[in-house]
């Protein structure tokens, strides 16, 4: 059976060498003329790719559009130049059905194996443009492991189901065992994976970075690390939290860092005895004092209440900056100068006062001060 074979082989080779050489002798000037098309292709994806490199040397790495593209095109494998050039001009010298089909062949995967590898660099270069400068990136450099990781897999992994199903491979059984293979590790691993998602959430949207000082759930500090399933944070009493992604997403949080000013609200209290003359003159007074700090600026200041025991007056600036100790200095200023200013012009700020009525047994009522004598 194994001489049969071998020979059924022989004549089978024999047959190909036999068509081969009729169809070369036969169609010599097209199979030229097709040859130095397929080279002129070549060499123009050639010079394509040749562009991309020049490219990168003239942009750098900088995570931007033109390096990304241009990281692409220098990509571009030689085979894939190779099939492509002779996909494109093989049906022209009227290659004969078995050579025609090794280059469709070839073709078909070289060009899934070709997009992958394109499809890798335009992602991974998008990445990198979302989170910026690689001093940045390196905050979250296990994240982007990951992503590079999961990528490669799933762009290869739908090649090579591409390269099978236009060969003529049924693959609708691999295809349901991978999905429901990547079901099953979805819902074993599902912790994981949230903080997974929750570390690239930060990567991409950048609520903060290194170095920020957030508050959250009733906690504040400096963020010192970003790691894949966790971040790690310097509170303000000197200890490190450790706090995983997902859960300080979900959190309310605030960033102090990219405060651009802080807000100061200062109430106060006069004595009903105040005039009115002069209650209409402290928001020019108090709009001066505002004014002579260099970081400060008046947004209004009113008389907004009748309280219990006074008059309130609400006096309401902005620090244009955002480190806290620029806007306690600047608070401290203004108060001084308020202090300075009222002692000046003789207004007291009230205390706050209740004054209790009591009755004799008789019900007659006892004041709570010494009653004045009318002679």
């Amino acid at each position: 059976m194994a001489d049969g074979a071998t020979g059924n082989f022989i004549s089978k080779s024999s047959a190909l060498a036999a068509e081969a050489q009729a169809w070369v002798s036969g169609n010599l000037v097209g199979i030229l003329v097709a040859t130095a098309i397929g080279i002129a292709i070549a060499l123009a994806m050639l010079a394509i790719r040749s562009l991309g490199c020049k490219l990168i040397a003239r942009v750098g790495t900088d995570p931007h559009w033109p390096a990304i593209f241009a990281r692409a095109l220098a990509k571009t494998k030689l085979y894939f130049i190779v099939f492509t050039s002779a996909e494109l001009v093989a049906e022209q010298a009227s290659t004969p059905p078995f050579l025609l089909g090794v280059i469709n062949a070839g073709f078909v995967i070289a060009a899934c194996l070709q997009a992958a590898i394109w499809a890798r660099e335009l992602i991974l270069g998008y990445v990198a443009h979302r989170t910026g400068a690689e001093q940045d990136r390196s905050n979250l450099a296990s994240a982007i492991g990951i992503i590079r990781l999961l990528v490669t897999v799933t762009l290869f992994a739908i090649a090579i189901i591409l390269i099978l199903d236009n060969l003529g491979v049924n693959v609708t059984g691999l295809v349901a065992g991978l999905g429901i293979g990547g079901i099953a590790i979805g819902l074993a691993a599902q912790g994981i994976f949230s903080d997974l998602f929750a570390a690239l959430s930060i990567l991409f949207d950048k609520p903060f970075r290194r170095g920020d000082t957030i508050s959250f759930d009733q906690h504040t500090g400096t963020v010192e690390r970003i790691g894949l399933k966790s971040t790690r944070i310097r509170s303000v009493g000197g200890e490190e939290l450790v706090v995983s992604n997902a859960n300080l997403l979900n959190a309310r949080l605030q960033n102090w860092t990219r405060l651009e000013r802080r807000r100061a609200l200062l109430t106060l209290s006069l004595p009903f005895e105040t005039s009115p003359d002069v209650l209409e003159r402290l928001p020019d007074e108090l709009r001066a004092i505002v004014e002579r700090q260099k970081l400060a600026r008046l947004d209004r200041a009113h008389l907004v209440k009748f309280a219990a025991s006074a008059l309130e007056l609400e006096l309401i600036f902005f620090v244009d900056s955002n480190n806290l100790a620029d806007f306690l200095k600047a608070r401290e200023a203004v108060m001084l100068d308020i202090l300075r200013r009222f002692a000046e012009l003789g207004v007291q700020l009230a205390y706050p006062a209740q004054t209790a009525f009591t009755a004799a047994p008789d019900g007659r009522l006892i004041m709570p001060y010494p009653e004045a004598d009318a002679t």
